[in-house]
């Protein structure tokens, strides 16, 4: 019986032959990473153990993101710590304001994350860094700190489900789109604790941005991680900006899988995850004239290039509704400076929209762009729990960048389409 790209990934970190679903193993980290809300925690475990220096100062990479630039004294204090502890152990990856970016939108464009690593950090949303074909999943900041001493990490193998996406996309169909609709399908808890392998010849034809999006919401399901077995989109992407050598896996055709789920993409219209879960998804021409307050469009989700592009797009020649607030928040520096260059944001200020430099800020309810009671949003970040970006009676919708800068033109939730 063969392996699954995970498990391949899983067994060679182990030092072993082969691993099998539920099997306890202990394997080697290629990289680590933590924000300014959890690297604190990790560093104070860190000191508590009695450790005096990290396992590789070149495989920890500290990016305070969440609430950056400063939003208060406490905020301050804990940036400050990253920035004492980076100094102290003489970081290479310490990412301040003015060179940082979003975590996991900027981990892969610096070439830090690889095909065939293990990737762990305290953030639930590593799970991205499985669209290059790595094993990337979420950890406590405890388990960071037992990281940070030893660069090794236990795990119980995940067995695996299997999506294959065949058929053409529909106008204004994104991978944000067919992971919202995945979600819709097999709930928050549908991928439990297992690896949500994506495959098929409509994942092919996505972009590495557009791959990026449907790994970082495998969490959303529940799952240990996502992955895309790395093809030449891949290597095209990682060839220019790795910093350490790649090792290309892909499943056995005779892997063994919990399950194989067929998704037909040409009957997927644009999605709208209403209130509140990301499994609430629907397509836009079944959400309703619902009227909106604010437009995000950003995030580790959603705020890379091509986002910014296909908002753009839908912006072009248009403004934002009165009484509407749009939000555009590039993921990272160089994302901020490319859609610069290419005259994006002039397009986004004539359309009287609202742009930030990188920050995780309003996705979490942190800061720039909090609501107040009775305000929703349309969001391409990449949860709508209650209370998700302000107050417990607000509320977000979850979208592709197309449908959030059409529902900012609109001022309430629309299609593109409608324009």
């Amino acid at each position: 019986m063969g392996m699954t790209i995970s498990e391949k990934i899983l067994a060679a970190h182990a030092r072993k032959d082969r691993v099998v679903p539920g099997e306890l193993i202990e394997v080697d980290v290629d990289f680590a990473l933590a924000n300014d809300i959890t690297a604190p925690i990790a560093i104070d475990r860190f000191r508590r153990a009695g450790a005096k220096k990290v396992f590789d100062p070149e495989r920890l990479a500290l990016v305070p993101d969440h609430f950056v630039p400063n939003k208060d004294i406490d905020s301050a204090i804990q940036c400050k710590l990253l920035r004492d502890f980076a100094r102290e152990h003489g970081l290479r990856y310490y990412f301040e304001v003015g060179r940082m970016g979003i975590e996991h939108a900027l981990l892969p464009e610096q070439g830090l994350v690889v095909p065939g690593d293990v990737v762990v950090g305290a953030d639930s949303h590593t799970c991205t860094y499985g669209a290059v074909g790595a094993f990337a999943t979420g950890v406590g900041s405890t388990d960071l700190a037992a990281v940070m001493i030893t660069g090794r990490i236990w795990f119980r193998v995940p067995s695996t489900i299997k999506f294959v996406y065949e058929g053409e996309l529909r106008p204004w169909v994104t991978g944000k789109d067919l992971i919202l609709y995945t979600i819709g399908q097999i709930g928050v808890e549908g991928a439990r604790y297992r690896a949500m392998e994506f495959t098929g010849s409509a994942v092919g034809e996505l972009s590495m941005d557009q791959r990026l999006t449907m790994a970082n919401m495998a969490i959303e399901a529940g799952a240990k991680n996502g992955i895309i077995a790395p093809d030449m989109v891949t290597r095209v992407y990682v060839d220019d900006r790795a910093r350490r050598p790649a090792r290309y896996y892909e499943s056995d055709p005779d892997a063994s899988y919990d399950e194989v789920i067929p998704i037909d993409v040409s009957t997927i219209e644009p999605q709208v995850a209403v209130p509140h879960s990301p499994a609430n998804a629907r397509p836009v021409n079944e959400v309703g004239r619902i009227p909106i307050h604010q437009v995000v469009i950003g995030s580790c989700t959603n705020g890379r290039i091509e986002d910014l592009r296909l908002a753009a797009e839908v912006l072009k020649g248009r403004r934002v509704a009165p009484g509407v607030r749009c939000l555009i928040i590039p993921a990272t520096q160089a994302i901020y400076r490319q859609a610069m260059e290419e005259g994006l944001f002039t397009t986004f200020l004539e359309a009287e929209a609202a742009i930030s430099t990188p920050t995780c800020g309003p996705c979490l309810g942190g800061h720039m762009g909090i609501l107040a009671p009775g305000e929703r949003a349309v969001a391409t970040t990449n949860r709508n729990f209650v209370g998700r970006m302000g107050h417990p009676q607000s509320e977000v919708y979850l979208s592709s960048p197309a449908v959030a800068a059409a529902s900012a033109v609109l001022g309430r939730i629309g299609s593109p389409a409608e324009l």
